[in-house]
């Protein structure tokens, strides 16, 4: 098993959050079970539970498999490793745009995509019309595509969306009770969220991805195909939008690690209630921080 492949990262990473869920001193079931649950082969099963044992974060001998220390943000590969063919044009696509300062009315030529993100034109096509149903570019009729820009408006109607989705997920996850997984796998994050708050001048840097893994561990537990489809493109949008503006990202990764650890802190507790209401002010954060950050394209 190549340790430069994308599968293989992902399930690392996977992996990872499912230990941390298990914690210390717990034990991993059989390879059996690990595949189905992770949905990976035989193979990677292996693969990943030897380097898991290689770095010290379970001990592994024979059937036994024991938790010896949480994961650390340093041992998950960067989500731009793990990404498959169609995810890494994903993430092109959204840095072409922003980083080549692209104006609304601008014109996007699929031979000039294919040929700077070294991707196939079907793969590129693909996700382009896929990419069209949110209205942000268009096909012309036999002609090429045209950028309609990241206007206000548009920002808002995809938030709301996206609250709409993590409200009804956050809801779903406290509904399940105490024993509920991904509750825990939330809760296995303080650790990690601390860490951060407590090196913040260093460490800043590393909170979108525990951002990336709270946000998606409530999308996961809510495990509907329609969310998941529509999640996947709208966090391109915000995140790659949101991280186009530097001013300030140190205090607005701090503020949010210690919005998703107060969260965390009362799920802890069995506050359900408080959880929910912390829950919505990190939202409505989230949403004022973007539209007040980012210097929004004129309506047309």
């Amino acid at each position: 098993m190549s340790r430069d492949n994308s599968t293989y990262k992902d399930s690392l990473n996977r992996s990872l959050d499912y230990v941390a869920a298990l914690g210390i001193e717990n034990t991993l079931p059989s390879e059996v079970e690990l595949t189905q649950r992770l949905g990976i082969s035989r193979t990677t099963v292996r693969a990943v539970l030897s380097h898991l044992d290689e770095v010290g974060i379970i001990s592994w001998s024979g059937r036994n498999k024991t938790v010896l220390r949480a994961p650390k943000p340093a041992d998950y590969f960067a989500k731009a490793e793990t990404l498959s063919t169609s995810e890494r044009v994903e993430t092109q696509f959204m840095e072409y745009l922003l980083g080549g300062d692209l104006k609304p009315g601008a014109i996007l030529h699929e031979s000039d995509m294919v040929r700077a993100f070294g991707a196939s034109a079907s793969v590129l096509r693909e996700f382009l019309i896929r990419f069209s149903r949110f209205g942000l570019i268009e096909k012309e009729p036999n002609r090429h595509w045209v950028l309609r820009g990241f206007t206000r408006s548009f920002a808002i109607e995809l938030f709301d969306v996206r609250e709409m989705f993590e409200l009804r997920a956050f809801a779903t996850l406290t509904a399940k009770g105490p024993e509920g997984e991904a509750r825990a796998r939330l809760i296995a994050l303080e650790d990690a969220h601390e860490a951060i708050i407590a090196d913040i001048d260093a460490q800043y840097l590393s909170f979108p991805r525990l951002d990336e893994q709270f946000h998606r561990v409530l999308m996961e537990d809510l495990g509907n195909r329609f969310v998941d489809d529509f999640v996947e493109l709208v966090s391109v949008i915000f995140h790659y939008h949101y991280r186009w503006n530097k001013r300030d990202e140190r205090d607005r990764n701090l503020a949010a690690a210690r919005q998703h650890l107060a969260v965390i802190r009362a799920l802890k507790a069995g506050e359900t209630d408080r959880a929910m209401d912390l829950f919505q002010e990190h939202l409505n954060a989230a949403r004022s921080t973007l539209l007040s950050s980012v210097p929004w394209d004129p309506e047309p």
